[in-house]
């Protein structure tokens, strides 16, 4: 993922899941409510209708004792009165069969409002409904025959048909309707207690609810956003460590805050030992050149500097600095980036070296030529001299003397001969087995009459390659002899080679006196030579054989650890 992707936003599972739940919950508690009221208004309508049939028995009970007494409807609406003074009673209506009104008590609508009594007298059963009163209050009513003569004993109802044969009234009292009304205000106000607790319940729900909601989204949102400000952590951790030039920043006491890895492996430190440490202690004990422009803050680019690995070895940098700032402006520090300037030395010296061996192989070739002829008439004086019977033997002496010293300076030349006009390379298939072994049966006297082991470190496999083999084997019989020099008895020297990526690689190695690093930097130079016999032209020709094969080469000495040449061969 990279700096600025944004992934798609999709809902989150936990919030819907919370969400379901809360809507489950509401659900549930409205479902219970509702039950709750229905249970509530149950238990009502059984109440107030248990209480509205206990007073029409009363209602009964106190109409049989005034028709005792010869009253018809006087008690009786003495005890409707009475009755409908009760402060939850709304009313109390008694009709006969024909709808004419008996008697009446309390807030009750015209006759208008109440249920045809036929209905009733053809349902013989207590009815219900729930009403208002004239005041617009509710009102829970029962309606039931009613009929006080209905529970006489049989002689005492006959003895009272007799007593009142010519009543008509009387006649019909019997069949009467008694409407009772009772306010259910209490039961009203303790639904709507009810109701307002079960709101405040609801309420509360959704308050915890919304509250639970936008915590999961406040830590959702910081969980994505630490996983934003990870991602982007790693991408610049990656960013910084595939850099390839080295990274460090420094703060205002110039202490190192971070590396990357490039900057690692060029001290030759690990990111623990870097860290806190002053830059000045990691390139050496002289005055750093950068440290008056880092004091000052200053900005730069491509600055020279020599860092010092822990091994002490110096390596060629350029650093360019730029400042840091926080977000108000103000100074933190600084940054530099580290370039390597090895590969680019070498290729400097490299090109000097072609340089200097190019004006160096015009020249050759022009004295070559100038001495070669002279050398050839100088050698023929000197044998005449030698095979004159005049002379004595110290004339023989030295003219056998001269004719080595000729030998010698011809052979001089003919290698600057040779160096200054290389012969063209002929590709061709090479096979490195045979090479290597051919290499060694050339060399294996001179290396057995100085008692020195040769070994051979090559894979079982055939590994052919294209080149001029006849200037290869002048190469490593070049290389062989240079490790025979610097090895003495006992000593071992090796030839190998190996398949490395996309490169061979050919190595000739001997456990001798080694190199210093003065003489590693010139060792390639013509004419330098640490053996008393050398022309200080062989390994001359050898860096310009291997140019000619595109390869390279690397080496690797220690004074008294020995030297181990490598060639590294391109496999196209």
């Amino acid at each position: 993922m990279y700096a600025g992707h944004q992934p798609p936003k999709a809902f989150s599972l936990p919030a819907l899941g919370f969400i379901l739940a809360c809507l489950l919950l509401a659900s549930a508690l409205t479902f219970v409510t509702w039950k709750n009221f229905n249970r509530e208004e149950n238990l009502m309508e059984t109440f107030l209708l248990s209480t509205g049939q206990t007073l029409i028995r009363v209602f009964e009970a106190g109409a049989r004792t005034s028709m005792m007494m010869g009253s018809r409807s006087g008690n009786l609406a003495v005890l409707a009165e009475q009755t409908a003074r009760e402060a939850s009673i709304a009313y109390v209506v008694i009709f006969d069969e024909t709808g004419e009104r008996v008697t009446a008590a309390g807030d009750y609508r015209e006759k208008a409002g109440f249920p045809q009594v036929s209905l009733v007298l053809a349902q013989n059963k207590v009815l219900t409904r729930t009403t208002e009163d004239r005041n617009g209050n509710a009102v829970f009513e029962v309606a039931k025959l009613f009929s006080p003569l209905n529970v006489m004993p049989q002689h005492m109802k006959m003895m009272m048909q007799r007593m009142h044969s010519d009543d008509a009234a009387y006649q019909n009292q019997h069949r009467q309707i008694i409407y009772l009304g009772f306010y259910t205000t209490a039961f009203d106000a303790a639904r709507n207690e009810d109701i307002k607790q079960s709101l405040i319940l609801l309420a509360t729900l959704f308050l915890l609810g919304s509250g639970g909601l936008y915590a999961l989204f406040v830590v959702q949102k910081s969980q994505a956003t630490k996983a934003a400000l990870e991602n982007m952590e790693l991408y610049t951790d990656n960013l910084i460590h595939s850099m390839p030039a080295g990274l460090i920043s420094i703060d205002e006491q110039r202490r190192i805050v971070s590396v990357n890895r490039n900057a690692q492996d060029l001290f030759g430190r690990t990111e623990a030992e870097m860290l806190g440490q002053r830059l000045q202690q990691l390139i050496g004990d002289e005055e750093c050149p950068l440290a008056p422009l880092l004091k000052a803050g200053e900005e730069f680019i491509d600055q020279p500097m020599e860092c010092l690995q822990q091994g002490g070895k110096e390596i060629p940098l350029k650093v360019s600095a730029s400042r840091l700032r926080d977000r108000d402006g103000q100074f933190r520090g600084m940054v530099l980036i580290l370039r390597d300037q090895r590969e680019i030395r070498e290729m400097e010296q490299a090109l000097e070296r072609s340089r200097r061996h190019a004006a160096l192989g015009l020249m050759a070739a022009g004295i070559a030529h100038e001495i070669r002829n002279p050398l050839g008439t100088l050698r023929g004086f000197a044998q005449y001299f030698s095979r004159s019977k005049n002379s004595d033997d110290k004339a023989h002496e030295y003219a056998e003397l001269m004719i080595g010293e000729v030998d010698r300076l011809n052979r001089t030349v003919s290698a600057l001969l040779q160096f200054s006009r290389p012969r063209e390379a002929k590709p061709m298939a090479v096979d490195f087995q045979q090479l290597l072994q051919r290499t060694m049966l050339f060399a294996q006297s001179d290396a057995d009459s100085q008692k020195v082991v040769l070994r051979l470190n090559i894979p079982e496999t055939t590994t052919t390659w294209s080149g001029d083999s006849d200037l290869l084997q002048q190469v490593l019989l070049n290389l062989v002899q240079n490790s025979l020099a610097a090895t003495t008895a006992g000593d071992e020297i090796e030839l190998g080679f190996a398949l490395q990526g996309d490169n061979f690689h050919v190595w000739v190695r001997d456990f001798g006196q080694g190199l210093s690093s003065a003489d590693q930097a010139r060792m390639f130079d013509p004419f330098f030579t640490t053996r008393k016999d050398g022309t200080g032209l062989g390994l001359a020709m050898v860096q310009q054989i291997i140019e000619q094969h595109n390869g390279r080469i690397e080496v690797e000495t220690e004074p008294g650890q020995g030297t181990c040449i490598t060639l590294i061969l391109p496999r196209k």
